[in-house]
């Protein structure tokens, strides 16, 4: 089981204290309570394994930012939020410009007490193993592995423009590991003793990302009953990845621009600008040249964040990297699961040497994981391989015939297949080819032409080239407007 995240609550109110204690451990979060900074600098000199400082901020014998000073002393990276009841403009921006995570306004919400800690945590993982290049000899840290040349000539541009202050760009079909890069990045950086803040801009939705980037003020909108500081706050002195930027809405992308340009954030709600040291470290497997031709991306802000690019090679250009990274990923896994260290057959590193891998390492790691689970300690064999890849999602180069009419009977199939081996996925498996012939009658009946598409299914364009990615559906651009 997964070791949980473990807090260090630092409060000279026992009673509130003790509800935010309870919340927390209600959430299966370890939590380990002191009453004042003194006692909590002496805690972490002794355990290694606190992952979160919660603190309030005013305490009698050490407050929070002396407090938040110490941890920063001793542990860089390690996330510290501050409570306090006595908010303002002046002291959130204190805080977060001497490295607090996050800042909450009492009387505060326990959801999103819960959500900063999570956060936080989360941040805490993406920094708490050095990533390394190559081969390396620590098995216990990540790393970018592959001998191949394309792999090779990867590193030379991280090794070259690391410890620069050049926003960089880093490009690659989905699965190719961009947080990997983006992580070795800001390691070997000038800036690796503040916070690295990761942001999924895709994952957001488009009402929240602003407040999610920039924050926001205190009754900013109808659920903001507490202060929030953004992401470009958390990230002051620091590096902030923005993963998947071509999917930022098109306002939004013109209010980062700004950001950029003029090094300053104004939170949602508020009035003041509050000045923000940020190295920007961006992500897409978007081709965002054509999705600034489209109108869908800002061709200004497009320069302004690709001082550098580091495109990553599918996994289909790696054959030499496969053995290696079956290797790495195989007793990773094993380490993670507590499981015996794990073998495969030279058969079925042939299979996995076989597949092109649409889905990249993501995808290997999948396969992989599945295939390690099933095998009850023995070698891995190519039949267990071959099992695992028909449980994967598969793209295909060109779109073949509609399928849908099939349907009753591919439904029988999946299910009879999944009652046999006991598992399977068959619900998500037919909304696949549901959805998929959707699209594949909209690019019929527009001739591909993805506004019209856009338009008629009530989508964005992005959910469009997404959509049509996914299914390996291409349609021609001659036909584009």
């Amino acid at each position: 089981m997964a070791t949980p995240t473990h807090v260090l609550l630092v409060d000279d109110d026992e009673g509130l204290a003790g509800g935010v204690q309870a919340v927390l451990e209600s959430k299966e979060f370890k939590v380990t309570y002191v009453k004042d900074g003194d006692f909590a600098v002496d805690l972490l000199d002794e355990d290694p394994s606190v992952d979160v400082v919660l603190t309030d901020f005013n305490m009698p014998v050490m407050d929070g930012m002396e407090l938040l000073a110490a941890v920063k002393e001793r542990r860089p990276n390690l996330p510290v939020i501050i409570m306090t009841a006595f908010s303002t403009t002046q002291r959130a921006i204190e805080a977060t410009k001497k490295g607090a995570f996050d800042y909450l306004l009492k009387p505060f919400e326990m959801p999103d007490l819960i959500a900063a800690v999570e956060k936080a945590a989360s941040t805490a993982k993406l920094t708490a193993k050095r990533i390394s290049l190559g081969k390396d000899d620590d098995e216990e840290s990540d790393a970018i592995v592959g001998d191949s040349r394309p792999m090779q000539e990867v590193f030379k541009v991280i090794g070259r423009v690391a410890a620069s202050k050049v926003p960089v760009l880093v490009t690659g079909e989905t699965g190719t590991g961009k947080e990997l890069v983006a992580r070795a990045l800001y390691q070997n950086s000038e800036r690796n003793k503040a916070a690295f803040v990761a942001v999924n801009c895709a994952a957001i939705p488009e009402s929240l990302i602003e407040s999610e980037l920039f924050g926001h003020e205190r009754g900013a909108f109808t659920s903001a009953v507490s202060q929030r500081i953004g992401r470009f706050e958390q990230a002051h002195k620091g590096t902030l990845f923005l993963d998947e930027i071509g999917d930022l809405p098109l306002d939004t992308q013109a209010k980062l621009l700004r950001v950029l340009q003029e090094k300053t954030v104004t939170r949602v709600g508020g009035k003041d600008e509050i000045s923000v040291d940020v190295r920007i470290i961006c992500a897409t497997h978007h081709q965002l040249n054509e999705l600034v031709e489209e109108g869908a991306f800002r061709e200004d802000l497009y320069y302004r964040i690709n001082g550098e690019v580091i495109e990553l090679p599918p996994l289909r250009e790696r054959g030499d990297d496969i053995d290696e990274l079956t290797n790495y990923l195989l007793s990773s896994f094993a380490r993670e699961d507590d499981l015996p260290a794990p073998s495969i057959h030279r058969d079925a590193v042939k299979v996995l040497a076989a597949y092109d891998w649409p889905g990249n390492i993501r995808q290997l790691g999948n396969v992989l994981r599945r295939s390690l689970m099933a095998s009850g300690g023995l070698p891995i064999s190519a039949e267990s391989i071959e099992k695992a890849l028909k449980q994967s999602p598969r793209k295909k180069a060109n779109a073949p015939e509609s399928s849908l009419g099939e349907l009753p009977s591919a439904i029988a199939t999946e299910l009879e297949q999944a009652r046999l081996a006991s598992e399977g996925d068959v619900h998500a498996s037919i909304m696949d080819k549901v959805e998929r012939e959707i699209f594949l009658q909209a690019i019929s009946a527009s001739q591909g032409n993805q506004s019209a598409m856009a338009k008629w299914l009530g989508l964005s364009r992005l959910t469009v080239r997404d959509k049509l990615d996914k299914y390996g559906l291409i349609p021609k651009r001659g036909s584009e407007k």
